[in-house]
């Protein structure tokens, strides 16, 4: 998700400048809206995307949820929350986390509300985050919200690692195939084009290719590489883009497999988020509002926020998500029969166990449907290459027998 750096005016007028992921600009600008800042000024992050990718610099989910978890134990036993801050800042490992709580620690002993500190940082706490803690905030069970959230959290960061699992493997075999085939070609068949020559017969029609194919990489090289490391580059850049987003997240739904379990996971994470704040005593239109912004895929977003304004209008929530045609029958029926029953939460976190162990059993499935693809995709191209090499002189053993 791309980055962006804000300057804002809070109603009071003063100039606040921070960063925050989001979607798009619009996305980012609207969120900061519903936290009473009107944005000045908002750009994408270019580059820098080497400490990101170490780790450094960034608060994880998994940190997060340890906070709520020990921040919760803490003001249930009737700790200050104030000397809370100042416990869980000594108590941080992460230098970048252990300065955003001294930021929030300042603005709570400031006056302002635990809810609104934490909005100022939404590189580590999200809207849902936000909100839920503000709905803790007016109900006094700010210590049961934050622990509904660190379940929340390593629920949701459990089932992200599953499907990084799914998408990890054939994505690094496939890579060092790609690498060792690049050597294939520029290294190894130069070495035979001579002994090939030597052996004045006719080479076969993939032979030449090959031969043809490594001239043109040996002879091109500063240019070929360089662009083959450009395209996904362009790629990643282009899916970053509010129009490219959308590109993806519509056909990736579509995909054999891997649509069906994004799918599930999207499914979950919604049941999820819309079951935890509404179990929350967040109202049901901020809770979808919320569910809306972090869905993570577009086509989810807008289903949402179609479910949105048709309740907004009087409907249920289940008729409209049936509308949308995004969400399976037995999730749209189970809302329905939550919302007849008056336990539409319940009904909610029951759907979402229940999708956890379908996105499980998915994950299993298509792990083992996808490594013996890929050996047998490896084993077809890098044996091309080596059937290639030695057809010639195999044509050149049989002519002299």
């Amino acid at each position: 998700m791309p980055t962006f750096a804000y300057k804002a005016r809070n109603f009071d007028g003063k100039v606040v400048s921070n960063e925050a992921e989001g979607d798009s600009k619009e996305a980012v600008i609207a969120r900061l809206r519903e936290r009473g800042y009107f944005v000045t000024s908002i750009t994408e992050k270019r580059g820098g995307a080497v400490l990101p990718f170490l780790g450094m610099g960034r608060v994880s989910t998994k940190e997060v949820a340890i906070f709520a978890q020990m921040f919760s134990v803490m003001i249930g036993s009737g700790v200050p929350l104030v000397r809370c801050l100042a416990i869980m800042q000594s108590q941080l490992e992460n230098p970048a986390f252990a300065k955003i709580v001294s930021t929030i620690r300042t603005d709570v002993e400031g006056g302002a509300t635990f809810s609104a500190a934490l909005g100022k940082h939404p590189q580590a706490f999200d809207t849902l985050f936000v909100n839920l803690v503000k709905a803790g905030e007016a109900g006094g069970i700010l210590d049961k919200i934050l622990n509904r959230l660190a379940a929340y959290l390593e629920k949701a960061e459990d089932l992200k690692q599953k499907v990084k699992g799914a998408l990890t493997y054939p994505v690094v075999v496939l890579s060092i195939a790609f690498i060792v085939v690049l050597a294939l070609i520029m290294f190894v068949l130069p070495q035979f084009k001579s002994i090939f020559e030597s052996m004045n017969v006719e080479l076969p029609w993939v032979t030449q290719m090959l031969l043809g194919l490594s001239d043109v990489m040996q002879e091109y090289w500063m240019i070929i590489i360089p662009s083959l490391l450009l395209v996904p580059i362009s790629l990643v850049q282009f899916f970053k883009s509010s129009q490219g987003r959308r590109v993806m997240d519509t056909n990736i739904l579509r995909m054999p497999g891997f649509g069906m379990m994004l799918r599930k996971v999207a499914v979950a994470r919604f049941t999820r988020t819309l079951g935890t704040m509404i179990s929350s005593g967040v109202p049901i239109l901020q809770a979808l509002e919320v569910t809306a912004a972090t869905a993570g895929n577009i086509v989810i977003k807008e289903a949402v926020d179609k479910t949105r304004a048709s309740i907004r209008e009087g409907e249920s929530i289940a008729d409209p998500l049936k509308t949308s045609g995004v969400f399976p029958p037995m999730v749209v029926q189970m809302i329905a029969v939550g919302e007849e029953t008056g336990e539409l939460d319940k009904m909610l976190m029951k759907i979402a166990e229940f999708y956890d162990t379908e996105v499980d059993n998915a994950v299993k499935g298509l792990t083992a449907i996808i490594e013996p693809i890929v050996i047998v995709f490896m084993g077809i191209v890098i044996g091309g290459i080596v059937l290639a090499v030695f057809m010639p002189m195999l044509k050149l053993v049989n002519s002299v027998g």
